[in-house]
């Protein structure tokens, strides 16, 4: 039996799997933001609370963030309260067993690799569209972590051939501007609509707009797609994957997975392009899934 911990900035979620990847269990909470202490008692929590049902199990959290290899601390973290902590170490000393952390979005992508709508692709690129840009890198079904821990960390890299009205871009969390985190996150689809358009609406409701066929959603989401399209062609320039998964909330725009394959070639360094767009088949579930994959089978 294993379990999954998908440690996220609003809720923490917990799954059981057996090796055949059947749910036997799940359970949610909501994370107690800005409480570090009370977030490592909250994960602990949920743990026991499956091991109650399941027995002894292997841990795997997927987390915001990494631990870094230079000094085990988390960094990166858009739940700030992580940075600078040794929640690995804190983690196994309260539940008193190993566990293993990885970043959220390679959690993401190990499960799409695993059992889902990239299954048996050698390599993969999994991104994660939400109130943030993520992604995650799995090759021969193994997360690629990179020397730095930041492998796949695309959201961090400057928007790709700019046009002149995106420059400087605008401000990231991280220090710098105008990276690709600020345009195809959903506040930064919101922001760029409430930019053009005076209307102050949120991603679920501009997508709502376009498909009724508002001109100024339209243009929003059609701006998004180009930004999509420059982005993912810079990764598959560099890592040449055959499958790119979309999750997270925005990932449910269906005219994504037609467009942005359609853009994406002026930019892409080949005379043809085989890398699919797809979408993810285990929705929400794939960061949970795959924290609990991080743990081979057998």
């Amino acid at each position: 039996m294993r379990i999954g911990i998908d440690l996220g900035g609003t809720k923490i979620e917990a799954i059981g799997l057996d090796d055949e990847g059947r749910e036997r269990v799940r359970h949610r909470i909501q994370t107690p933001r800005g409480d570090y202490d009370a977030t490592i008692e909250a994960i602990a929590s949920l743990v026991d609370r499956v091991q109650a049902t399941l027995g002894p199990c292997t841990v795997g959290l997927g987390m915001p963030g990494v631990v870094s290899p230079a000094t085990g601390l988390v960094k990166n973290a858009n739940s700030t309260w992580l940075n600078g902590r040794r929640l690995s170490e804190d983690l196994a000393a309260r539940l008193g067993q190993d566990i293993r952390l990885a970043n959220d979005a390679n959690c993401f992508a190990l499960s799409e690799a695993s059992d889902g709508a990239a299954a048996g692709a050698a390599v993969v690129f999994g991104v994660i569209l939400g109130t943030g840009v993520g992604g995650g890198v799995v090759v021969n079904g193994r997360v690629v972590s990179g020397a730095n821990a930041i492998a796949g960390e695309w959201g961090h890299n400057q928007l790709p051939w700019p046009e002149l009205d995106e420059l400087p871009g605008p401000p990231c969390y991280c220090g710098r501007r105008g990276c690709i985190e600020t345009f195809l996150s959903g506040p930064g689809l919101a922001r760029d609509h409430y930019s053009s358009s005076g209307e102050q609406l949120e991603p679920t409701a501009i997508v709502a707009a376009a498909h009724a066929g508002h001109a100024a959603a339209v243009a929003s989401i059609g701006r998004y797609e180009s930004r999509l399209a420059r982005g993912l062609a810079s990764v598959i320039n560099v890592l040449d994957p055959d499958v790119v998964v979309l999750g997270g909330g925005l990932s449910n725009v269906e005219r994504l997975y037609e467009q942005v394959p359609r853009l994406w070639k002026a930019f892409i360094f080949s005379d043809a392009v085989a890398t699919r767009l797809v979408r993810a088949v285990h929705g929400d579930s794939s960061g949970v899934r795959g924290a609990a994959w991080l743990f081979p089978t057998g």
